[in-house]
Order: C-alpha cells, then sequence, then structure tokens
C-alpha cells in the first residue's frame, strides 16, 4: 500500500506494513497549523515531510513506545494528547510503571529497549486536547473523541469534510483488542470500540496492519470485539479445576503458543490474563481460592 491524500488528511504508511513498533501516521495541513498525528510510521518519510511540507504539531492518539518512535524528528513541535496519557511521557520510570514492569530484569530490559530503540526523551510539558471538541487547523475540523480502555487517555480523531475517521489502535486486528496495561479496562474498551463503530465515517484508519479501509469495515468491527469474548470463554473452560495465575500463563490461551522474544511475550501473556481474572471476578464469574482461580 502506498500513501494516501484525502482532501487535508495524509495518510502515510509505515515501514513493516505498519506492524510494531511501528504504525500509520496522518498529516494534517490546516491554513493554521500543520500536524503529525503518531510519528512512528518510518524514519525516512518523516523526515522528508518534516523538511518538505513542514510540521507545527505533533498530535498523539495516546502514550505507547509504537506512536512515539520517531518524537525525536521533531524536537521543535509543540506536542499535544490527553492530560490523562501525559505521566508516563513525563519520566521513564513513571512509563515503566504504568506498564507494570516490577521486576529489575523486565524494568532493565525495557528501560534499555526505550532508551535505545524508541529514543525516549521525558516531555516537561504539553498541550492537552480535551476529550469530544472540535478543533479548526484552518480550512478543516478536527473532532477529538475520548476513546479510553487501550490506555486511560487513548483518542481517536473524524474529519468531517474527509469523512474520515482515525481509529488508533483500535486497529481491528485479527489479534483483537490489547487492555493489559496497569490503567487499561475491558470495560472501556468495549465502550470505545461501539462508539467507534458508531460514527458516519467514509474511510477508517487503523494505526496498524491493514491501516486504511475504503468501505465499512462491518463485520470485522464484530470479530474484533468478539476476542474479548473468546479469550473469556477460553479462561472459563481452562478453570474448570483450580489454577495459579502462573499455570493459566503458562497455557498460552492468549497468544496461543510461546512466541520470541519471550521476555517480551511471556509479560504480555501475563497481564492480558490479569486484566481478564480481575474482569471476571468483579462480576462473580470466578473466585480465588488461597492463590488458585476456579469457576463460581
Amino acid at each position: 500500500m502506498t500513501d494516501r491524500q484525502f482532501g487535508r488528511v495524509r495518510f502515510i504508511y509505515g515501514d513493516n506494513g505498519g506492524k510494531y513498533p511501528f504504525n500509520h501516521s496522518l498529516y494534517l495541513k490546516g491554513d493554521r497549523e500543520r500536524v503529525i498525528i503518531d510519528p512512528a510510521c518510518s524514519a525516512v518519510k518523516l523526515a522528508d515531510l518534516r523538511d518538505r511540507d513542514g510540521v507545527d504539531a505533533v498530535w498523539l492518539s495516546h502514550w505507547h513506545e509504537d506512536h512515539i518512535r520517531y518524537m525525536d524528528h521533531f524536537e521543535h513541535c509543540s506536542v499535544w494528547l490527553s492530560k490523562r496519557d501525559f505521566p508516563p511521557l513525563s519520566d521513564i520510570q513513571v512509563f515503566l510503571d504504568w506498564y507494570g514492569l516490577k521486576t529489575p530484569h523486565h524494568r532493565g530490559y525495557w528501560e534499555k529497549i526505550m532508551l535505545e530503540e524508541f529514543h525516549y526523551k521525558p516531555l516537561s510539558h504539553a498541550g492537552f486536547l480535551a476529550d469530544d471538541t472540535a478543533i479548526d487547523l484552518g480550512g478543516f475540523t478536527v473532532q477529538v473523541i475520548a476513546t479510553p480502555g487501550h490506555t486511560p487517555g487513548h483518542l481517536s480523531f473524524f474529519f468531517p469534510e474527509e469523512e474520515l475517521l482515525f481509529l488508533g489502535d483500535y486497529d481491528l486486528t485479527s489479534f483483537g483488542p490489547w487492555y493489559g496495561d496497569v490503567a487499561s479496562s475491558i470495560e472501556d474498551t468495549i465502550t470505545s470500540i461501539r462508539k467507534l463503530r458508531s460514527i458516519p465515517a467514509k474511510r477508517w484508519v487503523a494505526a496498524h496492519n491493514e491501516g486504511l479501509y475504503e468501505e465499512n469495515p462491518g463485520r470485522l468491527w464484530d470479530a474484533y470485539e468478539n476476542i474479548i469474548y473468546e479469550r473469556e470463554n477460553k479462561l472459563l473452560a481452562f478453570l474448570a479445576q483450580p489454577k495459579t495465575q502462573d499455570e493459566i500463563c503458562a497455557a498460552w490461551l492468549i497468544y496461543g503458543r510461546p512466541r520470541d522474544p519471550l521476555d517480551f511475550f511471556e509479560f504480555n501473556e501475563k497481564v492480558l490474563v490479569g486484566k481478564h481474572l480481575e474482569y471476571l471476578l468483579r462480576r462473580r464469574l470466578i473466585i480465588l481460592e488461597g492463590e488458585r482461580y476456579v469457576r463460581a
């Protein structure tokens, strides 16, 4: 897929097909301000965009590393995001805390990656995009849509003149939604998926993989949300007999099998399983007996 222009909005196709640790970005060219959303698509493309077209501001859909990868290309620009997602961008230790990285091994592994691969630099200040407001960039409008769940301050963006909706990390991939951070929420994720689905767009841009949809994703919305319930059903079936969280994680119910790098995927498996266990406990579908979980 190639980059595409839709009115004042440019879709910039990411390296590696927009798969992690890259994404797809958007460039907004208003009469008053030029904006790059989630600058992590391609070092070459972003440097060319900065030098050829100009960028005044960086907007972030949320705080994750694969959306800030090339922020260092735009050190002269103002940075805007939801106030709720600012803390992890202000301090590397807060960043690691928000991922729930507790052991020295995991914290050291991720701190090294953040500094060397993602060029993390703490922000001393940023501007804050208010939920569910309209911003006139000069010649066209952006509607800021609060879509928490993936992160507490995740934002999506709707461009009514172009009838284009940027979904951010509600990316409609076959893996399904991510809600494994300390402040992530399965309940809010479901609400945000349904909110995005109801917006009357004619084009949809996701931050990863397929990226651009010029026809209604249709059943992809159902499949994406249903992955939440499929994970839950697998977990409930596995808990017909009491299991510890370590025993559950060793079954690889989320990823299906061990994957490399193991440090990365073992941690992801654990946090997603943990979120589902919390969700099931709140709904009293499972109980905790000592250190073991079992179906209620």
